[in-house]
């Protein structure tokens, strides 16, 4: 168990900026196995959401209580929290009062705010359906920053400009056709007419599993050129896109790249329309990963992590590499630098011919594992997890990674709901 970060990682923590919602931090090499000990516990729920804002840490979820590192002390507050990125000491002065799960968050550009998304009608005491505009240091709500009506949870925030995009499981925003995917006013909240892509075509399974047209995963370029989007999708704009689809956002309004793949439209388990359940594109803009769960299918991308190409807009891509599990979930990743991390809970990465077993090779990553950038295999990085539902977040930051999960245990260590391993020293 780690004490304390060293002191060159303790100032890097401390400079860690309100950056865009788009890149992740990209390190050197990887981050250690053994989590500190200082960071705090939330004791029921899930912890689904990281965000770091100055000195500050930020985590969403369901949770109901928390406590820190250092005492027995239980505080109860509903699925926002911060604390200090350093010490780990609980913010007692940000108290946001929220009335549902909170799944997402996403820094705001003054540096001084931040968005949350999630399954809440209500913040502060005023209707708030999916979407609030919060202060960084109090959690109050910011005036002139209204939506309108979200008729459904709000799982993905990206910011992009004066744009922030709202992905989940909406039908409807301001009483228009909205499904899964729109976009509103950074700054006022107004509903902006420049995303509406039409997404259609809801999948159904052999055995009759279907849900409603839904954004499970999105992330945008660095350059605020292109929006990948995944879930329960067949058509965007009149066109068939499988799970999967690229946007231009350079045009105004918002519009379909030529970018296809056929991979995702297998069906895997009979229990998931979508199996499609986070995307990360790399910090060059070039390229993302993403990943699935679905249960072990031959010749399918059921189970996996898949690097995809994003320079050529053309039909038909076939990833770059993929990996399997051999038949367990991933539900996030994060492409930093010197390895894409993916968490859910899997057993093993490198395991195609695993079927909810090691087959030869795999590699051991229980609720967590580190995957080559280049050759897609996985390295030998596994800090030893308890599964649970999954790995719900993987968040870097210019001193280490942060997760968080529904589960208390890693590295044999007790860690409520997130835990934080360190970069190695210099």
């Amino acid at each position: 168990m780690l004490v304390a970060l060293t002191t060159a990682a303790t100032a890097a923590a401390v400079a860690i900026g309100a950056s865009a919602s788009a890149v992740s931090v990209q390190h050197a090499g990887l981050v250690g196995q053994d989590p500190v000990n200082w960071t705090p516990h939330a004791l029921d729920g899930t912890a689904f959401k990281i965000l770091a804002i100055g000195s500050r840490i930020y985590v969403g979820g369901s949770f109901t209580q928390i406590r820190p590192s250092n005492s027995s002390t239980v505080t109860t507050q509903r699925r926002l929290f911060a604390f200090n990125a350093t010490t780990g000491a609980i913010d007692t002065t940000f108290k946001p009062v929220v009335d549902g799960t909170v799944r997402t968050l996403v820094a705001a550009p003054d540096g001084q705010s931040l968005y949350i998304g999630g399954d809440f009608t209500n913040v502060n005491g005023v209707r708030s359906r999916g979407v609030e505009r919060i202060s960084a240091t109090t959690g109050a709500s910011v005036s002139g920053f209204t939506v309108p009506e979200i008729n459904g949870g709000v799982d993905e925030l990206k910011l992009t400009g004066n744009r922030l995009l709202l992905g989940g499981r909406f039908q409807t925003v301001g009483g228009a056709s909205r499904r899964g995917l729109a976009a509103v006013n950074a700054a006022t909240g107004a509903a902006d007419a420049s995303v509406n892509l039409n997404l259609d075509g809801a999948r159904t399974t052999a055995s009759g599993a279907t849900s409603a047209v839904k954004v499970t995963g999105m992330d945008v370029t660095p350059d605020g050129s292109k929006l990948v989007i995944m879930g329960n999708f067949s058509s965007v704009a009149g066109q068939t896109r499988h799970q999967i689809a690229v946007v231009s956002l350079a045009t105004s309004p918002a519009t379909l790249t030529a970018w296809t793949t056929t991979r995702y439209q297998q069906q895997c388990s009979n229990s998931f329309p979508t199996y499609m359940r986070a995307v990360e594109i790399s910090a060059d803009g070039t390229w993302f990963v993403a990943v699935t769960t679905g249960a072990k299918r031959t010749g399918s991308l059921c189970d996996t992590a898949a690097r995809w190409d994003l320079v050529s807009q053309v039909a038909n891509k076939q990833p770059v590499w993929a990996n399997y599990t051999g038949g367990d979930t991933l539900l996030s990743v994060a492409v930093a630098g010197a390895a894409v991390y993916v968490g859910g809970h899997q057993r093993w990465l490198d395991n195609p011919n695993g079927s909810d077993s090691a087959g030869p090779g795999a590699v051991p990553a229980e609720g967590l594992g580190a995957i080559n950038p280049v050759t897609g295999k996985a390295f030998t990085w596994n800090p030893g997890k308890d599964r649970g539902v999954g790995t719900e977040d993987i968040y870097p930051t210019t001193a280490g990674l942060w997760i968080a999960s529904d589960t208390d245990t890693v590295h044999g260590e007790f860690h409520g709901r997130i835990a934080f391993f360190p970069l190695p020293a210099k």
